[in-house]
């Protein structure tokens, strides 16, 4: 019998438009860490706590961001050379 996976409802879903913005405040940060005071100081507009927990945790989960002691700081680069050289490189 297949396992059946359940799907927790989120009580506080975050919107496309607010994790993009969550996004850009972070790529868009002076320094290359930023702590979550700093990016709720950078938003354009004030995000629930729960709500940015939950951006922060898919971020990190999906390789964009990297959450230290120190901070946070964005890691995903989507530069296409790089893919294609990745793709192309040898295996260690």
């Amino acid at each position: 019998m297949a396992k059946m996976v359940m799907v927790q409802r989120l009580r506080y879903a975050p919107t496309l438009n607010t994790v993009i913005m969550v996004e850009n405040a972070i790529k868009n940060s002076r320094n290359s860490l930023i702590t979550i005071p700093e990016i709720k100081r950078a938003l354009p507009r004030q995000v629930n706590h729960t709500k940015l927990k939950i951006i922060l945790e898919y971020l990190e989960e999906s390789n964009k961001i990297a959450v230290t002691m120190k901070g946070i700081t964005w890691i995903h680069n989507a530069n296409p050379n790089l893919k294609r050289a990745i793709e192309r490189g040898m295996e260690i």
